[in-house]
Parts: structure tokens; C-alpha cells; sequence
């Protein structure tokens, strides 16, 4: 499952330099996450690093993209392959 930013984002910018896959960028006027491009760092880190540096605890899961840990690897191994 990918994740996403909610509006409660106070464009801080500590996400997006954590993020191993590019995925999260300046919006306007927060920060998004490209569902594409999300793996919830599966297959890079333990657990997602924009979630463990957020300060306003904004960034959820998307609803509208439900993946297993196996499609995550995939995607992963496709965006750096």
C-alpha cells in the first residue's frame, strides 16, 4: 500500500529527503507522495522514513493503492533496477 500526506502537512520538508524512492515532492501548499513510486520503503528500510521523521504524523496510508509486501519488492526492484 502506498502512503499519502493529509492536509495537516506543515510543509516542514523532513520527508522528502528520507524518501529512498523519490516519490515525495513540494507540493502546493504540502508535500506529495507519488502512489507510483511509494513502497512504503519495503526493500529499503524496515519501516517507511517519511513516517518516522514527519512531526505532524500526516502521512497515512493510501486507500486507493492496497499492495502486498511482495508487490512493494517488485515495485522496488523495478524503480531500481
Amino acid at each position: 500500500m502506498a502512503l499519502m500526506i493529509t492536509e495537516t502537512c506543515t510543509a516542514c520538508d523532513a520527508c522528502e529527503p528520507v524518501c529512498p524512492n523519490k516519490a515525495i515532492t513540494a507540493g502546493d501548499p504540502i508535500y506529495v507522495i507519488d502512489a507510483l513510486k511509494c513502497t512504503e520503503c519495503v526493500g529499503a528500510e524496515d519501516e517507511p522514513q517519511c513516517r518516522l521523521v514527519c512531526p505532524q504524523d500526516c502521512i497515512v496510508e493510501h486507500p486507493d493503492f492496497i499492495e502486498s509486501r511482495d508487490d512493494l519488492l517488485r515495485k522496488y526492484a523495478t524503480l531500481h533496477g
